[in-house]
């Protein structure tokens, strides 16, 4: 009982918080029933009268930031998910940043100490105030000495104290209404808020532990050596334990202060081209992207160059999904709309019951009114909310290795807008995408498939001796059984004598439970 207790009292604390700060005045009663409306209006009644004149992310962005972090990373995670809570909701939701207080310095150090296993003198010349301040951790400035005596500053990133205790407790808020909502709400079940929060609590799960971050960090840098214009900051592998990561220091302005970027004479477009191409060539080229492209995670170098930092939420892509995604990119470029249905289907994306022509035509509806007009009013973010507005028409369930995908290249257009707000985004991504296509599905991509093919062939081949020897030892044993009968050597024998007889002294027990149980009962009812 108390499992369900402890959860249902902290649900109860978050909706008088959200009441206060004004989230259900968000709501648009008219679409509503009845009993939500009632429901609504009666917690309109608890609602603060400052916060009428607070815009829409303002007042989720403090309900959340009241709640604490793991409501934070909540709210961020379901600006993902238009499908759930609604585009509007969505875009206010995509707007929550973390504001949240800084934790005292003397337990930055002391959090240091314990993780590092070194007092602070040792492993840092000089160690500032924290500059940044997160959900889950935040950054400190800080000077390391190298061995040959040079100084380098550094970033540290250091998790909060309690923050994975905490999201421990939120999470069992969290199931209970994911099952609540499977169990009573049958139309929620193909948007299967399980497995929605399963990604939340794999994905944090993750995010806070800097190890895995810090190997994040290296194999982005082993893809992107050669990408120009493109890298991340090196990590400090020493000094970086789990819920401690130090790493470059980043002398370069963040994408959020676009006014102090052309105080810079950076040039704005290049830098929302190189974004987009960036994040596409990441998901394509090595199915391995970061999954957190926000404007403050986003740094620009005095010579242009893009630096990406802050690797807790990664996304990876199958080669399949890649294929997928490539080509109902392309299929939208080119407006090859039976083709971008047929990659549904091929996808499993799409129940095969349904008609791939019909699907075909709502692509079209899609697709259609984004060609033709000004590159301002394109959007790549509005055609991926519109083709997932279809999946219930066509009974697509949710995909959760897609999720991630979905939210990052709606924040990513964000940011390239921001830096220039008349982006094309079709002409900003089609090099990226047709070379992909050139590559993995052109003649070059056959010839390399037809390589890797004989290879595998190849590797069969050199093994065929072994697999002959093992048939033909397996063939004379199955001859000899056929002429001599199935035998056992002597410690197989033992030990089938051994289970048959506690097999058989169990079954008496039982017999005997059964016996003296039916006695007792029978005896009950004489007396």
């Amino acid at each position: 009982m108390a499992l369900v207790i402890r959860p249902l009292l902290r649900l109860f604390k978050a909706g008088f918080v959200m009441a206060r700060e004004g989230v259900f005045g968000l709501a648009h009663l008219p679409d509503l029933p009845p009993g939500p409306r009632l429901a609504i209006r009666l917690a309109r009644l608890l609602e603060r009268r400052s916060v009428r004149d607070k815009s829409a992310d303002l007042r989720l962005s403090d309900a959340f930031n009241r709640l604490g972090p793991s409501y934070v990373k909540l709210g961020q995670f379901l600006a993902t998910r238009a499908d759930v809570v609604g585009k509007d909701a969505a875009e206010e939701l995509a707007a929550l940043q973390d504001r949240l207080p800084a934790f005292p310095q003397d337990e930055a150090i002391a959090a240091i100490a314990e993780q590092l296993g070194a007092p602070i003198d040792e492993l840092f010349v000089e160690f500032g105030g924290a500059v940044a301040a997160a959900s889950i951790a935040q950054v400190h400035p800080a000077v390391i000495e190298e061995r040959d005596g040079t100084r380098r500053k550094v970033a540290v990133k250091i998790l909060r104290p309690g923050v994975s205790r905490r999201f421990q407790k939120d999470l069992e808020s969290y199931y209970l209404v994911a099952r609540l909502a499977e169990r009573f709400l049958p139309a929620s079940r193909r948007l299967r808020p399980l497995a929605i929060v399963d990604t939340l609590a794999r994905s944090v799960a993750l995010e806070m532990d800097f190890r895995l971050e810090a190997a994040a960090l290296s194999e982005m840098a082993e893809n992107t050596a050669s990408d120009p214009g493109f890298r991340v900051p090196a990590v400090n592998w020493l000094r970086t334990g789990k819920g401690v990561l130090v790493m470059e220091w980043i002398e370069g302005r963040k994408l959020s202060d676009v006014l102090g970027l052309i105080q810079d004479g950076q040039d704005l477009p290049a830098l929302g081209a190189s974004v987009i191409q960036s994040f596409l060539r990441h998901t394509l080229r090595d199915g391995f992207f970061h999954a957190d492209m926000h404007q403050g995670n986003l740094f620009a170098e005095p010579d242009g160059t893009l630096v990406a930092v802050d690797f807790g939420i990664t996304g990876r892509l199958s080669p399949q999904e890649r294929r997928f995604l490539a080509e109902i990119l392309y299929g939208f470029i080119t407006r090859n709309y039976r083709r971008v249905a047929e990659v549904h289907f091929e996808a499993g994306y799409v129940p095969s019951n349904q008609d791939v022509d019909v699907f075909a035509q709502a692509i079209r509806a899609i697709g259609e009114p984004i060609h033709g007009q000004d590159a301002s009013e394109i959007s790549m973010a509005r055609l991926l909310t519109q083709l997932f507005e279809v999946t219930e028409l066509f009974d697509m369930r949710t995909q959760p290795q897609l999720i991630m995908l979905q939210k990052t290249m709606v924040v990513v257009e964000g940011v390239a807008r921001s830096l220039n707000p008349h982006l094309d985004m079709w002409s900003t991504a089609e090099p990226v995408v047709r070379e992909w296509i050139e590559q993995h599905l052109g003649p070059a991509g056959k010839l390399r498939d037809l390589g890797i093919g004989l290879s595998a062939l190849n590797r069969v081949a050199s093994d065929l001796p072994i697999f002959a020897d093992r048939i033909g030892r397996l063939s004379e044993e199955l001859e000899s059984m056929a002429h001599k009968g199935l035998r056992f050597d002597s410690e197989t024998a033992e030990a089938i004598g051994k289970a048959e007889a506690r097999h058989t002294r169990y079954g008496r027990v039982a017999l005997w439970i059964i016996a003296i149980s039916l006695a007792a009962m029978a005896m009950n009812g004489v007396f």
